[in-house]
């Protein structure tokens, strides 16, 4: 009951059976969500200002800037897009270096947009490690957050 009047109320339709299976506290899934909840129903990008939303998986790292007024994903990267294929780098943490790009790519095809200033949000992730250097890197592209 709780879960489906918070997605309501989110907008989050097509996530309500993701949201009812994992939505508790058995699981780490679960717990993330409920937190991206809450993280959810304070942040709210706008034209002027959109959301810079991250997504962590094992592997990879995505990066979407959502216009929520108009439901429209303005721009949007990923850790596998052809723009990190060849992406080397001589430091032990490769992973970290690659969000580390991918922020810095994000921000400066955002701004080629004409987005300058953001709201972030972690999607219910720790600000920490790739995460962290996934905002670090959009900074120094020029985002503002």
């Amino acid at each position: 009951m709780y879960v489906e009047k918070l997605v309501r109320r989110l907008g989050l339709k097509g996530q309500l059976k993701i949201m009812k299976t994992n939505a508790t506290n058995k699981n780490k899934t679960g717990r993330r969500l409920k937190r991206h909840s809450r993280i959810r129903k304070k942040i709210w990008g706008t034209t002027e200002r959109p959301r810079l939303v991250v997504f962590r998986s094992l592997r990879n790292l995505e990066g979407q800037i959502v216009n929520d007024d108009l439901g429209h994903t303005v721009v949007g990267l990923s850790t596998l897009s052809q723009a990190l294929d060849n992406f080397e780098t001589e430091k032990q943490n490769v992973k970290l270096e690659q969000a580390r790009a991918a922020g810095l790519l994000l921000a400066e095809q955002a701004t080629g947009k004409g987005i300058e200033t953001v709201v972030f949000d972690r999607g219910g992730y720790k600000y920490h490690g790739r995460v962290m250097a996934f905002a670090e890197g959009a900074r120094e592209g020029g985002l503002k957050f």
